[in-house]
């Protein structure tokens, strides 16, 4: 799964990554947490790439009463084609979500110990994710969810899911709102390959939503990675 992620990439380099026609915000975060608004990038029809907030937990169009309902801040890229709290948004309303890198959590010693996980090569990484507009006595808003999948060999030393993780080469196809044929996706739903991903393990502090800071993705001293 994905419940924390960070964002602290240079602005001028997001939008070179994802080719928006607007500028990424002036926008480093190293504790995201679900309920909040973060960047995302959505394709229009007309082709154009946008990069714009949304609030961090799926809440479909057609829910009546956003109280009463579960909103999900990871869909399994296993079902989502078929589970209808996802279904519309996989096949008409894909983005990605862009990161520098994702906490995860393995119990060690009685606690849980957070790590870290980022591009080996230094570039962003982007997130599969779903985008959902809902209007109602609230007013409107934009929300989404990070797809996941099994975790790859590296991933899989801390946790069995891992977000899905979307290669340059695959931006314009999963991006593309005329693509509403999802079987055609299939092959991009799978684990990162070996060699994309590095980790190491960081302070608990990050266990605090309010905590926020560069040292938060720093590998504690005399650790190692799993």
């Amino acid at each position: 799964m994905c419940g924390r992620y960070a964002l602290y990439t240079e602005p001028v380099r997001l939008t070179a990554e994802f080719l928006t026609s607007n500028e990424f915000p002036d926008f480093a975060r190293y504790n995201l947490t679900p309920g909040a608004f973060h960047p995302v990038v959505r394709q229009l029809p007309d082709g154009v790439r946008r990069v714009q907030p949304a609030r961090w937990g799926l809440l479909p169009s057609w829910v009546k009463e956003p109280g009463k309902l579960a909103q999900p801040i990871n869909a399994k890229s296993e079902t989502v084609a078929e589970k209808p709290m996802f279904r519309h948004a996989f096949a008409r309303r894909r983005i990605i979500v862009p990161a520098s890198g994702w906490y995860e959590w393995k119990l060690e010693a009685g606690k849980k110990q957070p790590y870290f996980f980022s591009r080996a090569d230094g570039h962003p990484l982007a997130f599969a994710g779903l985008l959902e507009h809902w209007s109602g006595f609230e007013g409107e808003v934009e929300t989404y969810a990070i797809l996941t999948t099994a975790a790859n060999a590296l991933a899989a030393t801390v946790h069995d899911r891992m977000p899905v993780i979307l290669e340059p080469a695959d931006y314009a196809r999963w991006l593309d709102p005329a693509l509403t044929q999802t079987r055609a996706l299939a092959p991009l739903l799978a684990p990162a390959a070996a060699g994309v991903l590095q980790v190491w393990p960081v302070d608990r502090r990050v266990n605090r939503p309010t905590e926020d800071d560069a040292a938060l993705v720093q590998a504690l001293r005399s650790a190692t990675a799993p």
